[in-house]
C-alpha cells in the first residue's frame, strides 16, 4: 500500500465545491476526524444546511476519502472524494418522505432536529430513492480543521460570485 489509510491530513480542512452530472451543486467542509459541515445550493433540497454531522471518514487512496453518514431525517449518504482527479461520487438513499414532500428539508437542520427525527418516524420511508451520481470538484481549499466560519449560513445568503469570492 503507497498510503497510510489512517492519515486523513490530506483531507480534513478541506472546504470542497462540486457539482454532480445531475446539475445539482452542493459544498462540504471537513471540519475534523469525525464531523463535516454542508451546504446544498441547488436541486431537490436546494438551501438546506447543516453544521457539526457525525461522519465516518476514512482514506481509500493516495488522494481519496469516503465519507458516510445517517442524518436525522433518515438520508443516508456516502460520498467518494478523489482530490486529485478533483472527481466526486456520491450515493444518496433518500427515504420516501424525503421525496415525496423534500421542502420539509430545506432548512438549517441544527435548529429543526426534533422535526426531522418527527417527519422520518411518521415516514415513509420505502421505497427508498437512491441517487448515485459523479460530480466534478469545481473549489478546494484548506481552511484548517473546526473551522465554524467555512459553513455558517444557508446559500441563498451567499454572495453572487460564490465560491470565486474565497480565492
Amino acid at each position: 500500500m503507497k498510503f497510510d489509510r489512517n492519515d486523513l491530513s490530506g483531507f480534513i480542512g478541506k472546504h470542497l465545491v462540486y457539482t454532480y452530472d445531475n446539475g445539482w451543486n452542493y459544498e462540504i467542509y471537513v471540519k475534523n476526524e469525525q464531523t463535516l459541515d454542508y451546504r446544498i445550493h441547488s436541486g431537490m433540497v436546494g438551501n438546506r444546511w447543516v453544521k457539526d454531522q457525525r461522519a465516518y471518514i476514512v482514506r481509500v487512496g493516495e488522494e481519496s476519502y469516503k465519507i458516510s453518514w445517517t442524518e436525522p431525517t433518515g438520508t443516508d449518504v456516502s460520498l467518494i472524494a478523489n482530490l486529485g482527479d478533483r472527481l466526486f461520487h456520491g450515493t444518496i438513499f433518500f427515504p420516501r418522505w424525503v421525496m415525496n414532500d423534500p421542502q420539509k428539508t430545506v432548512c438549517f437542520q441544527n435548529e429543526h432536529i426534533a422535526e426531522m427525527e418527527r417527519y422520518r418516524e411518521a415516514g415513509p420511508a420505502y421505497p427508498t430513492e437512491i441517487i448515485d451520481e459523479f460530480a466534478t470538484i469545481t473549489f478546494i481549499h484548506d481552511c484548517g480543521p473546526d473551522n465554524d466560519s467555512v459553513i455558517d449560513c444557508a446559500a441563498s445568503e451567499l454572495p453572487a460570485n460564490f465560491p470565486d469570492n474565497l480565492k
